[in-house]
């Protein structure tokens, strides 16, 4: 069992009501690995995919095979990822783990992000702010319509 354990029900909640939550814990808490695969059964999933943004390649491949392995399988299943130079994804991928350059790929080539319902900014501290920070904090009344129906999930570290 790991810290972040204790409060995936709250999260889970938060998100069935709100578009938006903000996690922080500390490292090592489970943020990464843990929160994607509670996800799984939200009712709001449906049959969408849950995006994951990892500021890293390898950080990227490593949660995505984590996760895999955490449901028995390897990833390209339930769990994928897409790096600039590696992909294991299939049509059975519900968690997709993705870095900077392939989201802003993503968005170029399907503005709406159909077949996705969540985008999780992990290491947020990483990310380059400037870029997110408008996009995560507005709330829902000021987004446009296209982004309103996206959960937002935000994990991040804190400092010691």
């Amino acid at each position: 069992m790991l810290p972040i354990d204790d409060i995936l029900p709250d999260l889970k909640e938060a998100l069935d009501s709100n578009n938006t939550a903000l996690l922080q814990a500390p490292p090592g808490a489970g943020k990464t690995t843990r929160v994607p695969l509670a996800l799984l059964d939200a009712p709001w999933r449906g049959d969408g995919r849950i995006l994951m943004l990892e500021p890293r390649r390898l950080a990227a491949r490593s949660a995505a095979r984590f996760m895999a392995g955490q449901l028995g399988e390897k990833p390209g299943q339930t769990v994928g990822y897409r790096t600039r130079l590696d992909t294991k994804v299939s049509s059975a991928t519900r968690i997709e783990v993705v870095t900077e350059g392939i989201l802003t790929r993503l968005i170029q080539n399907d503005p709406l992000l159909e077949g996705y319902v969540a985008v999780l900014f992990d290491e947020f501290h990483v990310l380059l702010i400037r870029r997110y920070l408008p996009l995560s904090c507005q709330k829902p009344s000021q987004r446009s319509p296209i982004y309103r129906r996206y959960r937002c999930q935000i994990a991040t570290e804190i400092a010691d």
